[in-house]
């Protein structure tokens, strides 16, 4: 009889490069930035836009077009300097920096036409992300693409209405942690890695997302896709918004979902184990992986 772990990994198909070149991304047509498409990241508290503006630019490292950051209005002018990129929209905060709520006219006017949409990078406040969760929903286009990451994703067992209004076009990218209390486990319970593929299938199935979790990869339907072990040195501070934003700017260029966070898993992990190979196990940051991507996706569109 196969072990436990056998058996589960025969039911998620393997994350290789030669899964990947046969299941391309969508070439750019023309050389506009309109054609890579235009995303946006909503989150970056007071204390934490750098997890916003991680995000913003890895979607611009994987080949998003154009980019706009939305961000507590007391860092918004920082932010327009340090991420010259991007566009900059400042949102409503607290007197201690968490983003409230409440949306702007200009931010109700502009994101129905983008194409991808990144919440939670930064956010620091639970109950306030709900409430700017629930007041995206009705705002976000019918056409975009959602990834939900850290207390935006966090907050969703009270908020049954997120799936219901962005189920199949829904990415989710938890760590251990935010996956069990996705599914109400009890902390630590998914310290066996054998229990994880099948744990990232029921999350994708209840939320109606697809779900990016260490190595593991699923989608509402069931199947499922399992990279090789993951890299020591991505457990850092921000390499989660990389994820996140690599996500996001494949969704942008027109990546399906699970497409999308197939090669944004990849990518992260390979560019975690070069980046292994020139500075140790542990010891780099987030920030460098961002100048990985390029070349990574070049060598991966490349194989023959």
């Amino acid at each position: 009889m196969p072990s436990r772990t056998e058996a589960t990994d025969r039911r998620s198909t393997a994350l290789t490069r030669r899964l990947l070149r046969d299941w391309p991304l969508p070439a750019p047509s023309g050389s506009g930035k309109a054609s890579r498409g235009d995303v946006w990241v909503v989150g970056g508290a007071g204390g934490t836009p750098g997890a916003a503006m991680l995000a913003g630019r890895a979607a611009l490292r994987v080949g998003a077009g154009r980019l706009t950051l939305a961000v507590a209005e007391s860092v918004a002018p920082a932010v327009a300097v340090a991420v010259p990129e991007s566009g900059v929209h400042p949102l409503p905060q607290t007197g201690r920096g968490s983003v409230r709520g409440d949306l702007t006219p200009n931010l109700v006017e502009q994101l129905p036409g983008c194409d991808a949409l990144l919440v939670g990078s930064g956010l620091d406040d639970p109950d306030r992300t709900a409430a700017l969760v629930t007041a995206l929903l009705p705002v976000v286009g019918g056409d975009t693409s959602v990834v939900l990451d850290a207390y935006a994703l966090g907050i969703l067992p009270g908020l049954p209405e997120v799936s219901d209004r962005w189920g199949g076009r829904l990415v989710l990218t938890p760590n251990l942690a935010e996956l069990e209390r996705l599914l109400d486990l009890r902390s630590g319970g998914l310290a066996d890695p054998a229990d994880l593929p099948d744990a990232v299938r029921r999350a994708a199935r209840q939320y109606r997302a697809v779900i990016t979790c260490h190595n593991v990869i699923a989608d509402p339907a069931g199947s499922s896709w399992q990279a090789a072990p993951t890299c020591i040195g991505l457990g850092t501070s921000g390499s989660g918004d990389v994820l996140g934003g690599m996500v996001l700017g494949l969704l942008g260029r027109g990546a399906v979902p699970a497409r999308a966070a197939c090669w944004a898993t990849y990518l992260h992990l390979a560019a975690g184990h070069r980046l292994t190979r020139k500075f140790g196990t542990v010891g780099f940051l987030a920030g460098d992986l961002l100048v990985e991507l390029p070349g990574l996706l070049d060598e991966l569109r490349s194989l023959g």
